[in-house]
């Protein structure tokens, strides 16, 4: 049997942060749970109640939710309406698909004075002649019934049948006769319980003492005719999983009443049949692991990666140790990086169980290595240094030795002036530059004055004529 506890509460109050005490609508539907309990003293602010597809039996235990508006009580063994006088606000029933033959038990809901929707969809009851007409006219204050419009002519109509002391006799004749045989079938069942619990055995199911003591007559010729069935099988010399097997099939092919009984000993077999499972899962072997291989047959370090975890591994600028970059998760706690252990010639990290080994292609220190986490990203670094670094150039280029310095003119040897000159073109040089450079060789004519090659001409002015005035008001000739 499964009961309503406070921890199945709280676990399905996750949207009202598990907080029961105002908790407003609260859903156990298809928790087998066989009886109502509890609610009205953690969840006295409830609104909405689901609690279909279940076991419960009766209507108890919900008075003191004032507040309650609607309550589910869809498949489930409930077979009468009782115990909701007290549920001021509800204004909404629902008790499709249950076994309530107690028509009259309809009118415990009288004073539901907000009560605007019933469903009684599959249960007994609607099976009744005039059953309409007396719902109508037992709830004035109901609207709907069963998803239908209740008219106003409907209503008056019925009123006026149920006047008539026949028609409301015959409402409750067919009560009774639903009682009488509901009674038979609880019997039945009881036989039936009686005789499961006579042939169930620990280990075989037997029935040889029945047979000799003649106990048979105790049972229905339905229930003798399973007993028989059973033996069949015990005499086959089957195994006892073979017997549960063939005992399962007869209990399906098995024709029986829909009644609370048929669908409890269903639920239960669902049930058992589910724990049954259950526990065959566990008791399979777990296959075994394969071993974790960190080194080859000649002994060096293999990589390995089983968390699939991003890393990179290179060298510093100067090439004198090893950075290793794991990409842990960026929450994640360093709690949860159980070891980063380096050695000469490998290093190890270790996260939620999973292992990371890379091999190094030199020697590093172990003890001057550090392993750090970025508070940036989350990753962890770890820096090994290498035992035999390369040796560090005395000067180190900058930046600006990329740049190649400027080739300074290698001045040409004096040529005398008197022998001719030879043109040469250098070819890693352009066209342009070439023409340029012999522009710049040539003598000019200053060093052709110095050299004396030509003799400057001498300024002779000129005499003025006979008739020349000097006039000062004449400006200047330029």
């Amino acid at each position: 049997m499964t009961r309503i506890t406070e921890e199945l509460v709280r676990k399905r109050a996750e949207h009202n942060e598990c907080e029961i005490f105002s908790l407003e609508e609260l859903s156990l539907h298809q928790q087998d749970l066989e009886k109502i309990e509890h609610l009205d003293r953690w969840c006295r602010d409830l609104k909405i109640l689901y609690l279909q597809n279940n076991l419960i039996g009766k209507i108890e235990n919900v008075g003191k939710l004032k507040k309650l508006e609607y309550l589910n009580l869809a498949l489930n063994n409930i077979e009468r309406i009782e115990n909701l006088q007290a549920c001021e606000s509800l204004t909404k029933l629902d008790l499709t698909v249950n076994f309530v033959g107690e028509l009259t038990s309809v009118e415990s809901l009288r004073k539901n004075i907000f009560l605007e929707d019933l469903y009684l969809t599959g249960n007994p009851c609607t099976q009744f002649e005039g059953y309409q007409e007396f719902v109508f006219a037992t709830l004035p204050q109901l609207k709907r019934l069963d998803g239908h419009e209740i008219e106003k002519s409907e209503r008056i109509k019925a009123v006026q049948v149920l006047y008539f002391d026949q028609y409301r006799k015959l409402i409750v004749q067919q009560q009774e006769k639903y009682r009488v045989e509901r009674e038979k079938q609880k019997k039945e069942a009881n036989e039936q319980g009686k005789a499961n619990e006579l042939v169930i055995n620990e280990e075989y199911f037997t029935i040889f003492w029945l047979l000799e003591c003649n106990q048979l007559g105790k049972f229905s010729s339905e229930n003798i005719n399973v007993l028989l069935i059973i033996f069949i099988f015990s005499k086959e010399n089957l195994s006892k999983e073979e017997l549960e097997q063939k005992k399962d099939e007869e209990f399906w092919k098995e024709k029986v009443d829909f009644t609370p009984e048929s669908r409890t000993s269903i639920q239960n077999k669902l049930k058992e049949n589910k724990e049954k499972t259950h526990d065959s899962k566990f008791k399979q072997p777990k296959k075994e692991k394969r071993e974790r291989r960190l080194f080859n047959e000649e002994g060096k370090p293999m990589n390995i990666n089983e968390g699939k975890v991003d890393f990179s591994l290179t060298e510093t600028e100067d090439d004198g140790a090893f950075v290793l970059d794991v990409a842990c998760y960026k929450y994640m706690d360093t709690s949860l990086i159980a070891e980063a252990d380096v050695q000469p010639w490998y290093v190890q990290v270790t996260m939620k169980g999973q292992l990371l080994q890379l091999s190094l292609l030199e020697e590093v220190k172990p003890d001057s290595s550090t392993a750090k986490r970025s508070q940036i990203t989350g990753h962890l670094i770890v820096t090994m240094p290498k035992l035999d670094p390369p040796p560090v150039p005395a000067h180190r280029p900058n930046s600006e030795s990329n740049v190649t310095p400027k080739k300074t003119k290698k001045e040409s040897p004096k040529v005398s002036s008197n022998l001719p000159q030879k043109l040469e073109v250098d070819q890693s040089k352009s066209f342009a530059s070439t023409l340029a450079s012999i522009a710049s060789d040539s003598p000019s004519k200053e060093n052709i004055v110095k050299n004396k090659f030509i003799k400057p001409k001498e300024k002779i002015e000129s005499k003025n004529s006979e008739h020349f005035v000097d006039d000062p008001n004449v400006p200047p000739l330029i």
